[in-house]
């Protein structure tokens, strides 16, 4: 989810001043964002015609959830790749089966008690960190946060416990996939867990389809430009729909994910499919749109009641490099990640958009509220609905070029960001980054702030 939104910030860093933590060296960040200028084109201000969900009309929710959808979004993400936020980290090395099941599920009961008490009415919980699922899957094995190994059965179903009890709560959930990642990291450990599941059924992607598989930004990723790649994720979001009460699903900014260090190498891809394109730029986008299509396609002819959404880098261009642009200077999601999400919302592709706005109002190069209102404008003639993604994790956490998020514990910062989100009619809601942060030290004044703000709230 941070991947566009840091590499906005290493821009900036190469401008003003240095980043603390950057995910490449300035000098490789300069000459990718160089090479991502070459590739640059502009885009048609007019609204293409609607592939999938018709104009101006949008599809119906289902019965029984009208009156939750109308009611504005207090979401929350809840990651599970790497045990971020859930399941605990220890408990992966309990031997007692029942006893880490135990101590799993209470673990996750006593995380939507608080955010109930919070007044959080929706959680967006991870279902596909890599190239494995938290749901009992015909495609893909088990994931490893619950025991360790792949593919090994956690001992219950963790999508519709989460399920159940969020409903329970009045709590909605949308399934978070991240599409393309295959893997964390490409170590030989990595490799050798991988590797073993072929002797399982399941088998990993990585050892049934090896030739859709790649290198880039030091993890393992499928090719995006390979159409039964697409298909086989479009797959998994329609196993997922067709036996699970989701609510919703989205995809994170993960699509097209390099570095200047471990670029993607999809040169014989371009060469098979990338026929009467003008670049590779251009193809790369349609494939992003490909998968779009499809995946929204399948999901309303499955259940038209299931939102879906995307939660992409908060710039979409900027303003410098294409007239539509946002007025800022940063890593753009049409240049970075080849998705051109605002067409997306333009051709009614998705039922909403939650844009990673993770910035603050005096950051220059990215401020809150100018992007904020540029997605406002960008949905307001469509019926996409705009939710804004904020940046929790960086509240109370010291910052040269963001000091505002320790001013009076980040509350100032973060009441700024509610407010202008409630007084623009078009934005429907916020999403916080990510659900652990709640329990962090250096954010409880601002905990104590949305609870006040937020729990009064009764979700229905």
């Amino acid at each position: 989810m941070l991947l566009l939104a840091r590499l906005s910030e290493q821009l900036e860093s190469i401008i003003s001043s240095p980043r603390s933590i950057p995910l490449v060296t300035q000098a490789k960040t300069l000459g990718t964002l160089v090479a991502a200028v070459l590739l640059l084109t502009s885009c048609s201000s007019k609204p293409p015609k609607s592939l999938v969900t018709p104009l101006p009309s949008v599809t119906k929710p289902a019965q029984g959830k009208s009156a939750q959808s109308r009611e504005p979004m207090r979401g929350i993400w809840l990651a599970t790749v790497s045990r971020l936020d859930w399941p605990p980290v220890s408990s992966a090395d309990i031997s007692n089966a029942d006893l880490r099941v135990r101590l799993q599920q209470k673990a996750l009961t006593d995380k939507l008690d608080k955010l109930k008490g919070l007044g959080i009415n929706t959680v967006f919980f991870q279902v596909k960190p890599d190239s494995t699922a938290l749901w009992s899957s015909k495609i893909l094995p088990w994931s490893d946060v619950f025991t360790g190994n792949i593919g090994e059965n956690p001992g219950y179903d963790p999508l519709q416990f989460m399920l159940d009890e969020s409903h329970k709560r009045g709590i909605k959930v949308h399934a978070w996939f991240n599409p393309y990642r295959v893997s964390t990291n490409t170590t030989s450990t990595t490799v050798a867990k991988l590797n073993r599941t072929l002797s399982q059924e399941p088998a990993s992607v990585y050892v049934l389809h090896r030739d859709w598989v790649r290198t880039a930004g030091d993890r393992f990723v499928l090719d995006p430009g390979i159409p039964q790649a697409r298909d086989w994720i479009t797959n998994i979001v329609a196993e997922v729909v067709k036996g699970y009460d989701i609510d919703g699903v989205q995809f994170d900014d993960y699509f097209y994910t390099e570095t200047a260090g471990s670029a993607l190498n999809d040169n014989q891809t371009f060469k098979q499919y990338g026929q009467g394109f003008n670049s590779k730029a251009d193809w790369r986008r349609h494939n992003t749109q490909q998968l779009i299509e499809q995946v929204s396609r399948t999901i309303k002819q499955l259940k038209p009641g299931v939102e879906f959404g995307v939660s992409p880098a908060g710039v979409w261009r900027n303003r410098s490099f294409d007239p539509n642009g946002s007025d800022t200077r940063g890593a753009a999601a049409y240049d970075e990640s080849f998705a051109d999400t605002r067409q997306w919302v333009q051709q009614g592709l998705l039922d909403y958009i939650a844009p990673q706005l993770y910035w603050p109002f005096a950051r220059d190069a990215a401020r809150y509220d100018v992007l904020a209102k540029w997605w406002s404008d960008v949905v307001k003639p469509t019926n996409t609905r705009l939710y804004i993604g904020v940046a929790l994790y960086k509240v109370g956490e010291r910052s040269k070029i963001e000091p505002d998020w320790v001013k009076n514990g980040g509350v100032p910062e973060l009441k700024k960001q509610i407010d202008l989100n409630e007084s623009l009619p078009q934005i429907n809601g916020t999403i916080l980054f990510r659900e652990d942060y709640l329990n962090q030290p250096q954010t409880q004044e601002a905990v104590s702030y949305l609870k006040s703000r937020w729990g009064n709230t009764v979700t229905q």
